[in-house]
């Protein structure tokens, strides 16, 4: 089983508790890949974390004999936990975001008011990509491609025809990324996915999460550029940037925080490292009341 230059190889993970995708892309058996958006299992009521998720990609890309160049995150999530340090430990490879991680980490840190050693400088990460940038996964090149509007750092990766979009978009029937967490906008959101959408309709786009609309379906995580243009109930052809805008903000008054927002955050702005542990020697999440 070998990819071509523009059609490379992608396993799909769902972990199911956050219905989040997680991807290994890679170009051929016993080649190269890249993991990406792993997810760590926390249990918020006891304050549990468990690798059980993030050991099955790890048991299959030494299945297939796979060796891991980069560990990317399309954005600092606020619905899961980052398994990114964990993999790195097990498969190698370098973790990856883009340089707008700088911003979510000097909004965060005033949130949380984390300890004076923590940096904005995104050195928490072991690459930070500019849009534009290139990158290679074996004989695969990859493309990154800058998307803000759910936050302010996320990226996509475009790798030969598939394209990773992170929470920017969700499959046709779900439609689009909230805009309300700190530093996102709307506005930003629709002419990031204009730049998405532009590319050919053929592009294969793989999704970071799916929630099937009263639960009529079973998860999913691939579409096509022409199906969004076609079919994407917020962002299909003839949807005016005004349009969207306003219905995105009507919509995003009326959500609720993720359930794991407090903890992702704090976890994801280190590249997936806990903080610090206390002087008793256990590591502590912080609750801001009335911040958010």
């Amino acid at each position: 089983m070998t990819a071509t230059d523009t059609r490379p190889l992608v396993q799909a993970f769902l972990d199911p508790a956050t219905e989040t995708w997680s991807y290994v892309i890679f170009d051929r058996v016993g080649g190269t890949a890249a993991v990406i958006d792993a997810v760590l299992d926390f249990d918020q009521a006891s304050g549990r974390t468990s690798t059980e998720g993030a050991e099955k990609i790890v048991a299959f890309v030494r299945e297939q004999e796979l060796t891991v160049d980069w560990v990317l995150e399309t954005h600092a999530h606020a619905d899961h936990l980052s398994a990114a340090p964990f993999v790195r430990e097990q498969l190698g490879g370098k973790i990856a975001i883009g340089e707008h991680i700088r911003q979510v980490q000097g909004i965060f840190r005033d949130v949380f008011n984390l300890e004076k050693e923590f940096l904005v400088d995104g050195s928490q990460f072991d690459h930070l990509f500019h849009d534009g940038d290139t990158f290679n996964i074996g004989d695969l090149e990859g493309r990154v491609i800058y998307v803000p509007g759910h936050t302010p750092a996320d990226m996509a990766w475009l790798i030969g025809d598939a394209l990773f979009v992170g929470d920017t978009l969700f499959l046709p029937d779900v439609g689009s990324a909230r805009c309300d967490f700190p530093g996102g906008d709307a506005r930003v959101l629709y002419q990031s996915v204009q730049k998405l959408l532009s590319l050919p309709e053929g592009t294969r786009m793989f999704m970071c999460h799916d929630y099937p609309p009263n639960g009529s379906r079973e998860h999913e995580y691939e579409t096509t550029v022409g199906a969004q243009k076609r079919s994407n109930i917020h962002l299909h052809d003839g949807i005016s940037e005004d349009e969207f805008v306003k219905m995105r903000r009507e919509r995003d008054a009326t959500l609720g925080m993720p359930r794991l927002i407090l903890p992702s955050i704090q976890v994801n702005i280190r590249a997936g490292q806990m903080p610090p542990a206390e002087d008793n020697g256990t590591v502590y999440l912080k609750v801001p009341i009335n911040k958010l």
